[in-house]
């Protein structure tokens, strides 16, 4: 079993000196019509609507396998390129049939790419009601609107060092030396047990082992000890990490599932990082490594995924296909570690807007 422990600070828990959201304006909901509580994944009908981003990827952003598609707005500084091997042709963006059900409003901006999007022939890429703006050539099958935009991804290109910088701000603190952990986390084999300390406002946890069973195969996630309302950071540290997970189903009846708009986890190094197993992932991701690449293969992930390295959205080479971002807000409070000069991306005019 791998244990990571806490390390308590004089004079009481560890609290976060101040209190911050995510670089940009990332996580929350952004109106659009944000609703009051986001409903399970389901097929009903829209909830509402989120003008936020939902998925970035500062590299490439690549599918492959039978992946289904990203719930919400997604951003790609790179190259967007569709390559399935099998399950259904297409890959969709913005909107899709099952998940959130709070896609962007409708004309606005579903996929922005600031590199050529390329889609496999006999291929599509479906942005429904939406607009793909991309900087490069398109090559393939697109439905909907693509709108030619040589800045198409100057509004956002600013993020990735910003959201690198942030990683390891909440990984290390400030000053590099390390944030303080107030709970434990230990790999038991058939499940990883976070432990809070009943207290604080922002429950950490460092990780330095695979969140996987024995011979890597699928384990259980368990929260315990987390106060109502606080915001849970897990930082999966190393340079490579794999979370291999049967936790989080389609239904929010489970503690897990609660958890998800104030969970986040944080890879700061890793360049890889792969998120596998059959269980709805719950709550949002930031990989910091901008050399880093990300292969996400789980049924769902069920909050925001942001990284500064590239993505591949795949299936894994045995089970179902499918595979789905559903759109889901962070709206956790975390330490001020942004430089906040990306704030007015909320405003009137950001490029949410489009």
């Amino acid at each position: 079993m791998s244990v990571a422990s806490a390390v308590a600070l004089a004079g009481g828990p560890a609290v976060p000196a101040a209190a911050a959201h995510l670089p940009g304006g990332l996580g929350p909901c952004r109106p659009g019509s944000c609703p009051t509580a986001y409903p399970a994944v389901g097929d009903g009908p829209f909830a509402g609507r989120d003008n936020n981003v939902n998925v970035f990827v500062g590299g490439d952003y690549r599918v492959r396998g039978a992946a289904a598609g990203a719930e919400g707005r997604v951003v790609a500084l790179g190259r967007f390129d569709v390559h399935k091997s099998s399950g259904g042709p297409g890959y969709g963006v913005g909107v899709l049939a099952t998940g959130s059900r709070v896609p962007p409003a409708d004309g606005t901006d579903f996929l922005t790419a600031g590199g050529p999007v390329a889609v496999a022939p006999g291929q599509h890429l479906d942005a429904e009601r939406g607009v793909v703006r991309h900087a490069g050539p398109v090559s393939g099958t697109i439905l909907r609107r693509a709108v030619k935009d040589a800045a198409a991804a100057g509004p956002y290109a600013a993020l990735r060092d910003e959201l690198a910088a942030a990683s390891r701000c909440y990984a290390r603190g400030p000053d590099g030396r390390g944030r303080p952990a107030t709970g434990t986390a230990r790999n038991t084999g058939s499940e990883t047990v976070f432990t809070g300390d009943g207290t604080s406002a922002l429950q950490v946890f460092d990780v330095d082992f695979d969140l996987v069973g024995p011979g890597g195969g699928p384990q259980g996630i368990r929260f315990a000890g987390i106060p109502t309302a606080a915001t849970v950071l897990v930082n999966l540290n190393g340079p490579a990490r794999v979370v291999n997970t049967h936790s989080g189903g389609l239904t929010d009846d489970a503690p897990l599932n609660r958890l998800r708009e104030r969970l986040l986890w944080n890879l700061p190094d890793a360049r890889r990082a792969d998120f596998h197993g059959t269980g709805q992932f719950q709550g949002s991701v930031l990989a910091g490594e901008r050399s880093g690449e990300s292969t996400v293969t789980v049924p769902g992930v069920n909050g925001r995924f942001f990284t500064a390295g590239s993505l591949t959205h795949t299936s894994a080479p045995t089970g179902g296909g499918g595979q789905a971002f559903h759109a889901y807000p962070f709206t956790g409070e975390l330490p001020e570690c942004a430089s906040g000069r990306l704030a007015s991306r909320s405003g009137a005019n950001s490029p949410a807007d489009r």
